[in-house]
């Protein structure tokens, strides 16, 4: 189970998470002001942080990037606005992953444990195995069945951002954000380009799928072709 510190100045929302994950088994603490918030998170005590951009002190992107200046805790952002200019604030402020509001305790929580699965993997330096592809995080490289994989920078990254997230569905724009940080103008452009380099490179294609399965409309997921 993880520590989380909620930032959040609705009372009412956040005592009624604070209740939830903590009848999960996870420990809980609480604060409503930016500030407070901070100094709590870079203490060295806390596993994630879920941030609200809204609060009554300090805006939230710039409390996060107070965060970011001393220390590197995974930070969930709340946001309402779900818009690619918004999506990419929060990504270049140093969010780790964003959920939108309203949302439940059971997507927090599958967030939360994406990201705890993360930090495990960085700390220790194991690679990301999904079926006989293998991620090296660490040396920035990927092997399929043995073979080293030629991959540019940004495959790489589109790669590992799929891999960290195993089965998930993954839109374009949470991915434009995160792996390009910034909007291009025709940006599910640019997405489906690396992933057709990145079908070739793993011998499949999308008319026949193993590793990259995608939904029209929805997204992006990396699978385990025996699962």
């Amino acid at each position: 189970m993880a520590s989380i510190l909620l930032i959040e100045d609705d009372q009412r929302i956040r005592q009624a998470l604070a209740k939830r994950l903590a009848e999960r088994g996870h420990d809980v603490e609480s604060t409503a002001t930016a500030m407070d918030g901070v100094q709590r998170a870079v203490s060295g005590t806390v596993d994630v942080v879920v941030l609200d951009l809204g609060l009554p002190d300090v805006d939230g992107a710039d409390a996060l990037q107070m965060i970011r200046a001393v220390s590197e805790v995974p930070v969930i952002v709340a946001t309402a606005r779900d818009d690619q200019d918004e999506i990419v604030r929060i990504f270049d402020a140093g969010a780790d992953d964003y959920v939108i509001k309203p949302y439940s305790t059971d997507h927090l929580e599958a967030r939360i444990r994406a990201l705890m699965r993360r930090a495990v993997a960085v700390e220790s330096g194991s690679e990301i195995t999904i079926g006989e592809l293998a991620i090296d995080p660490d040396a920035h490289e990927a092997t399929l069945a043995g073979s080293m994989l030629d991959l540019s920078a940004k495959e790489f990254e589109l790669l590992a951002y799929l891999a960290e997230r195993p089965g998930k569905m993954i839109g374009k724009r949470e991915l434009l954000a995160a792996v390009w940080r910034q909007p291009y103008g025709g940006a599910d452009k640019t997405v489906d380009v690396h992933l057709s380099w990145l079908r070739k490179k793993l011998g499949e294609t999308a008319a026949e799928p193993r590793y990259i399965h995608t939904k029209r409309g929805v997204g992006v997921k990396l699978v385990d072709p025996a699962s």
